[in-house]
């Protein structure tokens, strides 16, 4: 997902550059870029949240500030690009997509070395984990405390 995110990113710097050399007209430019935005948001959302419930907290508190960022775009109805002012702000647009995609670029080799660090360890299912995937699949469980527990079918 942030591969996906990174070349999203890599995508508006492309276009945004089509712009300046007149390739495209900043019609076509605010239609194709306005259909990423809300997806490059809620996709950047989603992957903060997967951080929360899986008690990643570093990374967590790293995609924290750029998701309140999003979320006050939205809020102040600024997240779409507008055909009539696309030239006004062009500069600041470029700015935001670069300081994104480095944003992405630096998480994604993060996770990159943490997805490594937690397979060399072998520490990479969280108990979370696989306490929930017992219980999808009724097996026996015995939690910290000592006390057999029999998981029952929670989804089919």
């Amino acid at each position: 997902m942030a591969a996906g995110l990174l070349f999203t990113m890599v995508f508006f710097i492309i276009m945004f550059s089509d712009l300046e050399c007149d390739y495209i007209n900043p019609i076509d430019l605010c239609n194709k870029l306005n259909a990423f935005v809300l997806p490059e948001m809620g996709a950047h959302a989603f992957l903060t949240f997967l951080f929360l419930v899986s008690f990643q907290w570093i990374a967590l508190l790293l995609n924290l500030p750029l998701v309140v960022f999003n979320v006050n775009k939205v809020r102040q109805n600024s997240h779409t690009y507008d055909a009539t002012e696309i030239f006004r702000t062009l500069s600041q647009h470029k700015k935001e997509s670069f300081i994104k995609l480095g944003f992405y670029l630096l998480s994604f080799f993060y996770y990159l070395y943490r997805m490594i660090l937690a397979l060399i360890s072998g520490k990479f299912i969280h108990p979370l984990t696989l306490y929930l995937t017992r219980m999808l699949t009724c097996e026996r469980y015995t939690p910290p405390g000592g006390m057999l527990v029999m998981a029952t079918r929670v989804l089919v």
